[in-house]
Parts: structure tokens; sequence; C-alpha cells
């Protein structure tokens, strides 16, 4: 029996949990092609000069997925750690816990009691909304906007928030619920494990990369690295890479991102303008410091930065997370920084421009002693939920769909809301599920479901 010829591009989560699935059904006619020299994609992990392990950006575990919790097991066999999220916020000069509405307690009293005021006239609004800006003050009130979720949005996007749509927000935004926050602000307590990641799995060893080896450990020989894709043939149904190797498809999956894709496929069926989407860059900065993590720092995982204060827009404990991510002796801080035409990159060098922000910040000290320094910018990092991108993206899915190609991942269906590790991993999944079985895509058509199961 004659089987399709499948051919993914790209071997990071999406591809390989395509490769998984074909290889869990017993599939054989398949192949991975890579560009890079190792698998995982955004998920990799990399081990400096001087020991520290450190991953591109604060990645934590969490699953939406039963299918993906069983596949972590297996690959992971219970070398990991289990953490409770300690998630902060550096505003007005200190610490406070995040969701930022819970514990507004910890505010100087003026801009407490202004932040309440604005949460009680937020109920019952109904004003229309259109953009991502617009649902933010209607949901918080002016004043928690305006000290926080403006500001940082607009870091950590490098893209104005007044030019987002809000539909993609879902389960990655803490809801209001004033009760609760009236209660934290009578009795002072501190409200932290919220959200879907309110506890999360981090390898032992290896920064998260290691899972995603493991997954790539079950189908190797079907995975070619160092294949940098050029174009795409869509008459001859044909991938060519940059080595002059030629692999023919009947069905091909593509995770690059689809601007990519678009300009360098060639032969569709029918024009294909291109799209006018946005995304921002990341430089990850990672700094290794001598002795002790500080006493304040000790239980936190992440934190975000909304001011100016700092170039970064999350700062990671790295070291936290797993103490093998440092050598003996040390602790390790991972700083975010996003860069689009929006937000340019740091004038000066950006080691010295986030470690003067860590100081200033109080992540270290002058005094500390930095043994290590790792930087990592990957020019596509955060897949921008623009006004029009639903409609872009719609317009562009399906002329590929009609030649046999299907667009998912991060970058390949451009959906922020499902684009985490487990989303992406079961886009691959489910895709297989589609080509093979004529099951429905869910996660990649509808993150209103996947994101509502846990």
């Amino acid at each position: 029996m004659i089987t399709p010829r499948i051919i993914i591009i790209g071997a990071g989560p999406c591809g390989l949990g395509a490769g998984w699935r074909l290889t869990e059904l017993g599939y054989k006619n398949f192949l991975i092609v890579e560009r890079d020299t190792h698998v995982g994609g955004l998920a990799s992990s990399y081990r400096d000069v001087n020991g520290f392990t450190w991953d591109i950006g604060g990645h934590v575990l969490h699953s939406h997925y039963d299918y993906f919790d069983r596949v972590f097991e297996s690959v992971m066999q219970g070398k990991y750690l289990t953490h409770e999220r300690e998630s902060w916020i550096w505003v007005f000069n200190r610490f406070v816990p995040y969701p930022f509405q819970n514990n507004i307690h910890h505010l100087p009293s003026g801009i407490l009691n202004e932040c309440l005021a604005g949460l009680r006239g937020a109920i019952g609004n109904n004003k229309k909304i259109y953009t991502f800006a617009q649902w933010i003050v209607a949901s918080y009130g002016e004043v928690i906007a305006k000290h926080f979720l403006l500001p940082y949005n607009r870091k950590v996007w490098a893209y104005p928030p007044e030019r987002m749509n809000y539909k993609w927000v879902g389960d990655r935004v803490a809801s209001v619920d004033l009760a609760r926050i009236e209660r934290n602000i009578k009795e002072k307590k501190d409200d932290v494990s919220w959200g879907p990641n309110a506890v999360f799995q981090f390898p032992s060893h290896g920064g998260t990369g290691r899972i995603w080896e493991g997954v790539a450990d079950m189908f190797r020989s079907q995975i070619q690295l160092n294949k940098d894709v050029i174009s795409i043939d869509t008459k001859k149904h044909l991938v060519k890479c940059v080595d002059g190797s030629m692999h023919l498809f009947d069905n091909l999956l593509t995770t690059m991102p689809i601007d990519r894709l678009v300009a360098m496929t060639t032969g569709l069926s029918q024009t294909v303008l291109k799209p006018r989407l946005h995304y921002s860059s990341v430089s990850v900065v990672g700094i290794g410091i001598k002795g002790e993590v500080s006493d304040h720092l000790r239980g936190k995982c992440w934190m975000y930065f909304p001011e100016d204060s700092a170039p970064f827009f999350r700062a990671t404990v790295f070291s936290n997370y797993s103490p093998n991510n440092a050598p003996k002796g040390t602790w390790s801080l991972m700083m975010e920084v996003a860069i689009s035409r929006y937000r340019p990159a740091p004038s000066t060098d950006i080691v010295s421009a986030v470690i003067e922000g860590a100081i200033k910040t109080r992540l270290i000290k002058k005094n500390d002693t930095i043994v290590s320094t790792w930087v990592f910018t990957t020019k596509y990092g955060y897949p921008t939920p623009t006004l029009d991108r639903d409609a872009v993206i719609d317009r562009i899915l399906p002329v590929f769909e009609k030649q046999g190609i299907s667009s998912r991942g991060r970058f390949g269906a451009w959906r922020y809301e499902v684009s985490n590790q487990d989303h992406t991993f079961m886009q691959g999944v489910e895709w297989v599920n589609k080509v093979l079985n004529g099951r429905k895509e869910v996660t990649v058509f509808h993150p209103e479901i996947v994101n509502g199961k846990k």
C-alpha cells in the first residue's frame, strides 16, 4: 500500500508533535527538516562556556491537554521539578505580587484607593470595545491601566495596545473578583497562585530543551538538521533546501513564520499578497552571579517590569527553576527585552543596559560579582495580535490548504493565544489526526475551547 509522503518543516514543538503522533500511529513515510543544528525551536536550551544553562525566555510548562501530560511524563520519566508559581511586578520602587489587582494593598495608600475606585467603576461597564487598550481600561479601570497594564503591554509587545485586538486574551490575563480584592486589602493577604500556570514543571537538567530532545529521540532517524528551506513549489509539490536537497511531498506541514512562507512559495493557485502582520523580536540576556541568590528573590519565579527604570519587560530567577541551571556557588537571572520598529533596542550595549536596569530594580547589587553573561536574539519573538490579524490569517491559510500545505505553530498560525509549548505541540498532533483520520483541528481554530479546559 502506497502511503502519502509527509514533509514537516521545523523541529520545534509543533513539528515534533506531528512527528510524535505519526510515530505513535506507526506511520513511517515522513521527514522533518530543521534549519538549526538542534531540535526545539524557540523552546531550545543552551549551555554557555561557563556552565550556565539558558532558555530563550522564561518558559514554564503547564498544559491544557491530558495527551500532552502523558507525553511529558513518558519523556521525562520523573526527572523534573514542580514549582508553585510566584510572579511579581516591580512598580513604585517595590515588588507587588501578581495578579496586580489582587494585591494592591502593597501600594501607597493614595494609589491603592485610586485603583480600588477604578476597579469599582469598571464593573458594569457596557462601552463598546474594539481594542486591547479599551479592554484593559474597561476591565480594570484607568488607574491600574495607567500604572501597570498599559505600560507593561507596550513594553512586552513593543506595539501599541490601541492597535491590538483583545480576543486573544482568554486565560492569559487575570479577571477581576472585587470581593476577593477587598478581602485581600482588609486582611493584607498576598494572592499569588492564580492562573493556568499556578503550578508548573521544569526539567531537573538541561533546561526546557531537554523535553524536546526527549520527544525527538522517538524518531531521530526521520529528522534532518541543518536543512534550511529556501523555496516551496506548489505545482511540483517540492521543497528545496539551501544545500541543494529536494523533497517531494503529498502533504506539507510548515511551522516557519507565515510571512516567510508566503515569500518563498511559488505556483499558488491565486495571488497571496504580502501579509500585513507584525511581530516583535526578543533579546534574552542571561547573567550568572557569584554567591547565593538574594533572600528577597529566593521564592520568586519571574517578575514583570512595566516602568522605564529597566529595558527588560520580564526577569526570571532561572536558577530557582532548577539548581542545575547554574554551577555550584552561583545563581542566575534571565531578562527579556522586546524590540520592534515601535520600540528600538537600547542605544547602549544591551548587556550593560540590562545590568544597569537590574541594579536599579534591586535584582542585583553594584558590588555583585558577575561571572557569566549570555545573549540570544530571536528575530521572531512574539506574534502580535493586531486588529486585522484574524482577517489576514483567515485569508491566507485556506489558499495554502488547497495545495496540500498547512501552516501551524507559534508563527505558522500567528495565534498567540495558542502558542504555548503544549498548544503548538498539539497543533502538530491534531494536524496528523486530520490528515490521516479526517478529524477536526480544535486548537488552531478554536482557542476558546482548549483554553477553557483547564
